[in-house]
């Protein structure tokens, strides 16, 4: 196995933009050619777009593209600026008339006192697809969907640190297997060969571990305090993949959030991934499965690892 830049995997571009106060942002994976996809609704607070286009049993069984964005449920009007540059493009499922390009996504809270005005739009997401198609790149930590993520919020945000968004990606023979994932997650990050905790809860610099706080509060009652979470991001690979695998994929890659982040899947997390397969490459489909858990894990860890400290919010890299 040998890592691999992200951008090396054929069939796939990826673009990002973030709002001028850096405070939100969006992320694009764009498939010309189309791609097929799956996904995963583990998080009991989400926000999506089209993810019940990517149900096995249903028609569509290519996507276009898929974006990740801050914003909350403002955020998903960044699909609509992606649709608008993929048709521009002639990209899209031929329906006589045009193109009509399928571009699911979803989102993540980053609303903030003061800011929350500046969310990401459609006017963002047509020109993070132009920058993928011009020059396809990702930054990772303050950047994109990420601009905006922070981590362990079981105390509020006085407690909480940087996250970010991360990538990483293998290679194994000739498959190649990468992730993007933009952490906001409600819990701690965990370096899962360690088993510390590497960005979360914290208190004048020093850990606090959300799993035992959360516990320690369980008769205080049900509270609006673990608003603004949720980690989402996608797996995308030069595999040959069919739908049902797709899904089941999306399905077993949130194994790499569970290794990573404590809690994961919470009632206030909206976790969602995405598997998108634009190949040829024929492979066995339970070993790609562990590579894609393998690039989620390493696409967690550089979220927090790249991002830089804020005005409000301490960085992993700042902590150490």
């Amino acid at each position: 196995m040998k890592e691999i830049d992200i951008t090396e995997i054929e069939g796939f571009v990826f673009g990002q933009k973030e709002s001028e106060d850096h405070h939100t942002g969006c992320t694009v994976i764009l498939s010309q050619d189309g791609a097929t996809a799956g996904v995963d609704v583990r998080g009991g607070a989400p926000g999506t777009r089209e993810t019940d286009a990517l149900k096995s049993e249903n028609l569509v069984q290519q996507v276009h593209g898929l974006f990740l964005s801050g914003g909350s449920a403002f955020g998903l009007d960044v699909g609509a600026g992606v649709m608008r540059y993929l048709e521009k493009a002639g990209t899209g499922f031929d329906v006589g008339v045009t193109r009509v390009p399928v571009v699911p996504g979803a989102i993540l809270f980053d609303l903030r006192e003061g800011d929350q005005g500046m969310r990401p739009d459609a006017t963002m997401g047509f020109k993070a697809a132009a920058s993928a198609f011009e020059h396809s790149h990702l930054k990772q930590g303050n950047y994109g969907a990420g601009a905006g993520a922070t981590v362990g919020k079981g105390k509020g945000p006085s407690f909480s640190m940087k996250g970010g968004l991360g990538h990483y990606a293998i290679q194994i023979g000739d498959v190649k297997v990468g992730a993007v994932i933009a952490v906001n997650c409600f819990g701690d990050v965990i370096n899962p060969e360690t088993g510390q905790i590497i960005a979360g809860l914290q208190k004048d610099g020093n850990f606090l571990n959300s799993e035992e706080v959360m516990m320690s509060q369980i008769m205080e009652g049900q509270t609006n305090r673990f608003r603004g979470n949720t980690t989402i991001g996608a797996v995308v690979t030069n595999a040959k993949v069919d739908k049902p695998a797709a899904n089941k994929l999306a399905d077993m890659s949130h194994n790499g959030l569970s290794r990573t982040i404590r809690p994961s899947h919470t009632f206030v997390d909206g976790d969602t991934m995405f598997f998108a397969g634009a190949g040829k490459v024929t492979c066995d489909y339970n070993s790609l499965g562990v590579m894609a858990v393998r690039a989620v894990e390493g696409a967690v860890l550089n979220a927090v690892t790249h991002a830089k400290s804020t005005k409000s919010f301490l960085s992993a890299k700042d902590l150490q």
